[in-house]
């Protein structure tokens, strides 16, 4: 039988900061749920993963390497391993990190 998850009905915000789930981990990759509430800041950070960030609610700036990319639900962005990035979320924003080795 096949592991299902509604992803929507797990999201829930926190009053300020980040709330992340683990929501799949099988073999090399590993499936993140990451609730950010409006204002909150990610700084500059790595990740020594390859990396998908699909947006399923919210709106901020994710910057990747320098670029900004508005993040609106629908929107997917690929990231290299150990590409600097950082995070803003404008209104409560919900993203999946995908990340594999």
């Amino acid at each position: 039988m096949p592991n299902i998850k509604n992803v929507k009905k797990l999201i829930e915000y926190p009053k300020e900061g980040i709330l992340s789930k683990v929501i799949s981990s099988v073999d090399n990759v590993e499936v993140t749920l990451f609730s950010m509430a409006a204002g909150t800041d990610m700084s500059e950070h790595t990740s020594a993963k390859t990396g998908i960030i699909y947006v399923i609610e919210g709106k901020g700036v994710f910057n990747l390497k320098g670029e900004d990319i508005i993040m609106e639900p629908g929107v997917m962005i690929s990231m290299p391993k150990n590409a600097v990035h950082s995070l803003k979320a404008e209104i409560n924003t919900t993203f999946l990190l995908i990340l594999s080795s």
